[in-house]
């Protein structure tokens, strides 16, 4: 990146110090305590993981709209579901919806080795162009494919991360969460409306804990589809 941005007039300085203002005034004081995330947060340049035009809207406090109902989502929300699935070093991890990247790249950054799956192209291509800068990302493989059937190629995973809020687990996903000792952060939604769980595998499949409320937009792709109407 040039040392300023001729799209949002922002120079590199005032990215990092915005960053810096994320994980002091949003992050930490949010029961985000784990070092590896606030040390990732710190480095990575969230403004690369959006399109050009929304760069200067990488460190607001809210989900920013990438279009057709998909979000990156607010960096607090992200910073607590990767503390929910609390990675550990090489482990393997699945994030499912992962957008343009930056919730791989924090779990890469604390120690996974990351499968990305997504299936919109233009959230590819950013991605791409994010992993390009970033050495982290050396540790993350992008697949392209429907988002409810998770990657089976993969599997089991140690942890699986589904980037945005959905109705239900998708059977293929759950799945693919190892046994014993794997589990899977996400927002699922309910008549009680929208909660961050820690889903682990159980007798009677994925035992699902709520951890904290948040207003994380649905992923389109994980929908339940219709059934059959005569």
């Amino acid at each position: 990146m040039n040392a300023t941005s001729t799209t949002t007039g922002l120079a590199d300085r005032d990215f990092q110090q915005a960053r810096a203002c994320m994980v002091d005034g949003q992050i930490r004081p949010n029961r985000v305590r784990d070092p590896r995330i606030l040390a990732a947060m710190r480095a990575l340049p969230r403004e690369r993981f959006l399109p050009a035009h929304l760069a200067h809207l990488a460190y607001v406090d809210e989900d920013v709209p990438l279009g057709r109902g998909r979000v990156l989502i607010e960096p607090l929300v992200m910073a607590r579901l990767v503390g929910l699935a609390d990675p550990k070093d090489g482990e393997r991890a699945l994030v499912v919806a992962s957008g343009t990247g930056y919730g791989a790249a924090l779990l890469a950054a604390c120690g996974a080795d990351v499968i990305a799956l997504e299936d919109d192209p233009d959230l590819l291509a950013i991605a791409a162009d994010a992993r390009a800068s970033e050495a982290v990302t050396g540790r993350i493989t992008q697949v392209q494919g429907p988002l409810a059937a998770g990657w089976a190629a993969g599997a089991p995973y140690d942890l699986i991360i589904i980037e945005g809020a959905v109705r239900e687990i998708a059977p293929a996903i759950a799945a693919q969460v190892r046994q014993p000792g794997g589990r899977l952060a996400t927002v699922l939604t309910s008549s009680r409306g929208r909660q961050a769980v820690l889903a682990e595998p159980s007798v009677g499949g994925l035992r699902c804990q709520p951890a904290f409320d948040c207003g994380t937009p649905l992923i389109p792709g994980l929908l339940p589809q219709p059934g059959f109407v005569f």
